[in-house]
């Protein structure tokens, strides 16, 4: 089939949202479909076969779109909206597949277009759109009545996670919804990294984070909760990621609670790498306070085959429980609780690990997301003839 893939977002970029559309762009084509991809101005190109990578105009003034809701977003939504009104044109398309708030346009002009529509639900958007703003949250039944009306002119929704799988049934009963999880960003190490024991100075067990500092990510909690381990506790955390603003934000942090010698921060590392990095640590580390959909991080975390630790949250025990990970309460000491007895419990981080290993290489492969993939578009498959006057 012709697929247009809209991503609303800088592609292609070294973090979540434009790795998992770059994962399912090269998926639709191996599977045998054409697929041209509809971005923002911003990011690397990238090429392989079946692709055609489309750009919206740049807005003027516009660079550097951060992530999260904004004004610059907004703008560039509204750049790609007009870029898909110059492509959609009944019959050009068989599929429109619409990543988050893309889906609006995708859904109100389907009679223009005449394809069938895919929502890929990669988070709750009325929670992203009301935030923490008292102003917005009052326009949350609002918005929940628009998401309704939207999904129900969809012919499919993939949801990241089964809390928001959940969501989208109760808001649009009668469309199919299916879970489509993310996988590991590598299933084995894919380029050599470098040593973290030489480039730091790690004492004892190395617990590991890697992600972006941003505050829901629990970064001012894992360092409260390495505060109140006891200095006879040998555990040294290296944090990879972030931009450079919050690198430098949490060292300040981290040296205000004296941490200078147990916390180091590597800064951003490139994502082949990735696997070399989690290959050293004892302790993976996902301190999220927020947020429904699992983080990506997370099916890497169990590919490695290492312990993991991680908040008790919806967010994480939709991929991990006490099998193949540690889970403590959101708080300090239960997460340096945590942090200690992996620390000094080499069975039980070997226990963990290979729980881990096992249950990604069983639910969270590159070969069970390519046949998730197949199976949900397999139901959109309908005549030509259907397919040029839907809507």
């Amino acid at each position: 089939m012709n697929v247009i893939l809209l991503a609303p977002q800088p592609f292609y970029r070294e973090r979540g949202t434009p790795i998992a559309v770059r994962l399912l762009a090269e998926t639709l084509c191996s599977l045998g479909h054409s697929v041209d991809l509809l971005v923002y101005h911003e990011g690397e190109e990238i090429t392989f076969p079946g692709l055609r990578l489309l750009r919206a105009a740049a807005p003027p003034l516009v660079r550097d779109v951060p992530i999260g809701f904004s004004v610059k977003k907004l703008a560039c939504d509204l750049a790609l909206t007009a870029a898909f009104l110059r492509l959609s044109r009944p019959g050009r398309y068989d599929v429109v597949h619409a990543v988050e708030e893309a889906v609006f346009p995708a859904a109100w002009l389907r009679r223009r277009h005449g394809a069938a529509v895919v929502c890929d639900m990669d988070s709750d958007m009325v929670d992203q759109l009301a935030g923490r703003s008292r102003l917005r949250r009052r326009f949350r039944p609002l918005l929940y009545a628009i998401m309704r009306r939207t999904l129900r002119a969809c012919d499919l929704v993939l949801a990241v996670c089964p809390s928001l799988a959940d969501k989208a049934r109760a808001l649009c009963p009668g469309v199919p919804v299916r879970v489509l999880e993310d996988i590991p960003l590598t299933e084995a190490p894919e380029a050599p990294a470098e040593d973290l024991r030489m480039r730091f100075p790690v004492a004892g067990a190395l617990a590991l984070y890697v992600g972006n500092l941003e505050p829901y990510q629990g970064i001012d909690l894992l360092l409260a909760s390495l505060a109140a381990l006891g200095p006879d506790v040998p555990a040294t955390l290296v944090v990879i990621g972030g931009i450079p603003g919050d690198v430098a934000r949490y060292r300040v942090a981290a040296a205000a609670l004296g941490l200078t010698a147990r916390v180091h921060f590597a800064g951003p590392r490139p994502v082949r790498n990735l696997g070399g990095y989690l290959a050293q640590a004892d302790i993976l580390v996902s301190p999220r306070t927020l947020g429904e959909n699992t983080p990506m991080k997370i099916y890497s975390y169990l590919a490695a085959g290492r312990a993991i630790l991680a908040t008790a949250i919806g967010s994480h025990t939709q991929a991990l429980d006490d099998s193949c990970a540690l889970l403590a309460r959101p708080e300090p000491g239960c997460l340096a609780a945590g942090l200690q007895r992996l620390a000094q419990d080499a069975p039980l981080r070997e226990r963990l690990g290979n729980a881990a290993a096992a249950r990604a290489a069983e639910r969270y492969s590159r070969a069970a997301y390519r046949e998730k993939l197949r199976a949900a578009y397999a139901g959109l498959e309908r005549p030509p003839d259907a397919m040029s006057t839907a809507g």
